[in-house]
């Protein structure tokens, strides 16, 4: 039988000024763990994302017309709202469900023996990022779905995608400085490639801001520009990331890299042929709601997808973690004859 230890009155108090430190002296999770908490968190920036287009392909982005209540009497949706207040809430509660997420990951990182504090500071950068983006949430919703604050909103949370993927990257790595796994002429192209698709991923915004799905109505301002021009550059960027990425694994190939980053490069080129072909489809058949959102879920998928060929051309040794032994099992008491 597995006795509870007593809870002292010193131990809330400590629990109350540093509840990390507390926890991270009474448990030690395995790698794994770790592994999957930021993953955890990695998958709900993402999904928050899906879910954020939902609200303006179904147009809902004013379904609580005000925040952080959802109307000036009522802290959630009403009845009276319809469908449209249910999944503006819905998406809200999922902020919820996220934040857990990060914390989850930030508690599994603090808890890691030895403590490293730079993973400590990763999923820390993602909280902060998503408290400033709910914020931004809420401005968007009391300006009226600005195109701009909408895109900003956007833009907020690939960086907080951005910083996912790296914490889950660094997690079963160690602390120690990095070494190149390719020639400085490898890693320029693709720092090129990275620039390329971040400016991708802002125009896409753009096409977003100019287009016809407004988020609530045709009264919601659209960005004033070509939408036509700006969706074919659009496709221009998007047929230069595939060229740079096609250009890439060649150059991988002749230098004998190793295989992590042809692997990586590999992946990067099937996401953007399927993300393109989604792109040409909605374009041609008048941005159907479901292509719209199944291409907004292929952008967060580029954009990781990127960055793992980033990171992917660098190694560091594995990080050693202290993991307590399991407690001996009692040696039985032999039956008497």
């Amino acid at each position: 039988m597995v006795r509870v230890p007593k809870v002292t009155r010193d131990d809330l108090v400590s629990a109350a000024r540093n509840p990390l430190a507390f926890i991270a002296e009474r448990w030690t999770p395995d790698p794994r763990t770790v592994r999957r908490a930021a993953l955890a968190a990695l998958v709900m920036a993402v999904v928050i994302v899906v879910t954020g287009g939902a609200v303006r392909l179904t147009g809902s982005g004013l379904g609580c017309p005000t925040w952080p209540k959802c109307t000036a009497d009522s802290l959630t949706a009403t009845r009276a709202m319809g469908v449209h207040g249910y999944i503006e809430f819905g998406n809200r509660m999922l902020t919820y469900v996220l934040c857990a997420a990060v914390g989850w990951a930030i508690i599994a990182a603090r808890a890691q023996k030895p403590m490293r504090r730079g993973l400590t500071r990763l999923g820390w950068a993602q909280f902060w990022v998503v408290m400033s983006n709910a914020v931004l949430g809420g401005i968007v919703v009391l300006v009226g779905l600005n195109p701009y604050t909408v895109a900003a909103h956007f833009l907020a949370t690939t960086a907080l995608i951005t910083v996912a993927v790296v914490m889950w990257h660094r997690v079963p790595e160690s602390d120690e400085a990095p070494r190149p796994l390719v020639g400085k002429a490898v890693r320029q192209l693709v720092w090129a490639m990275i620039a390329v698709c971040a400016l991708l991923i802002l125009v896409g915004t753009v096409v977003t801001g100019a287009g016809p799905h407004a988020g609530d109505s045709s009264d919601v301002p659209r960005m004033p520009v070509d939408w036509e021009a700006v969706s074919k550059l659009h496709a221009v960027l998007a047929w230069i990331v595939v060229t740079l990425t096609f250009a890439l694994w060649f150059v991988l190939k002749a230098v004998d890299a190793p295989r992590g980053p042809l692997d990586r490069t590999r992946e990067l080129f099937l996401v953007l042929l399927a993300q393109g072909a989604i792109g040409y489809v909605q374009y041609f058949t008048d941005l159907p709601e479901i292509l719209v959102g199944a291409h907004m879920l292929g952008s967060c998928l580029v954009w990781i997808a990127t960055l793992r060929v980033l990171l992917a051309l660098r190694e560091r040794p594995a990080a050693e973690v202290d993991v307590p032994a399991p407690a001996a099992a009692e040696t039985p008491v032999a039956a008497r004859g």
